[in-house]
């Protein structure tokens, strides 16, 4: 504990004197600095869960907001622009890329053909998909609703619990008012987008399995983006030293 002296008299002692020896240096010990721990998340000194705009310097990261971050309301234009450039960012195109090939190899359309033709048809068809559900999570549903899209991060706790809270961000959301919320937005959203499928899929197919399944697939890889937009700042400083 510090303690201050300043302007009390020990003893009638002068008290410019009461902590001098004879050689003019003080007697008293030293005031003790605070140590601070620059891995401790607790420290004030540290920004911990800090976002960066990219994961890896490739992978969109625009809708993560950094840990005890407390931004103002996303406006409607600003909506719109956030699902435009996680849409036509050129990851995306990548992302893409590898899960037309993934369901090539899948057969999983089989009126879709094999081949060059049939990578293409695979492939317009997830960008579209990815478009419309990003578009209604992230601009169309939220707008209406008056919720905020983004991704608050936890930034601290055990690893079990900030997976937790990273799901349960697919079911809990904010408003733009900054209260907690059911997350029409994601639900909805992307239930929504599942069913506009129908309208460009092959129609022999089975209508309700393939659009719960893309409702499904959409969903489930929102959830694992939050896990890996909770845990990427972690990931960042242990593996790459802060670099990304």
């Amino acid at each position: 504990m510090r303690l201050r002296l300043d302007g009390v008299s020990l003893l009638g002692q002068d008290p410019q004197q009461a902590g001098a020896t004879t050689n003019g240096k003080s007697s008293l010990p030293d005031t003790p600095t605070p140590q601070t721990n620059p891995t401790d998340p607790s420290s004030s000194n540290v920004q911990y869960g800090k976002q960066p705009k990219r994961i890896l310097g490739i992978i969109p990261n625009y809708r993560a907001v950094s840990a005890n971050t407390h931004l103002p309301p996303l406006t409607i234009e600003k909506k719109f622009w956030l699902a435009t450039e996680d849409t036509f960012d050129y990851s995306n195109f990548l992302l893409v890329g590898g899960i037309a090939g993934i369901s090539l190899a899948q057969n999983s359309q089989p009126s879709f053909g094999q081949g060059g033709a049939g990578y293409g048809q695979y492939y317009w068809h997830v960008f579209v998909d990815g478009a419309i559900e990003n578009y209604m999570t992230e601009a169309i549903v939220p707008t209406l609703t008056r919720e905020d899209p983004r991704y608050y991060t936890l930034g601290k706790g055990g690893f079990v619990k900030r997976t937790g809270y990273a799901v349960s961000r697919l079911f809990i959301t904010r408003t733009d008012a900054g209260k907690k919320t059911f997350n029409i937005s994601e639900i909805v959203g992307a239930g929504a987008a599942a069913g506009i499928g129908n309208a460009y899929y092959p129609a022999q197919s089975n209508t309700w399995v393939k659009t719960y399944q893309r409702w499904g697939t959409e969903v489930g890889l929102d959830g694992v983006f939050n896990m890996l937009k909770e845990f990427w700042p972690d990931i960042n400083q242990a593996v790459f030293r802060g670099k990304y």
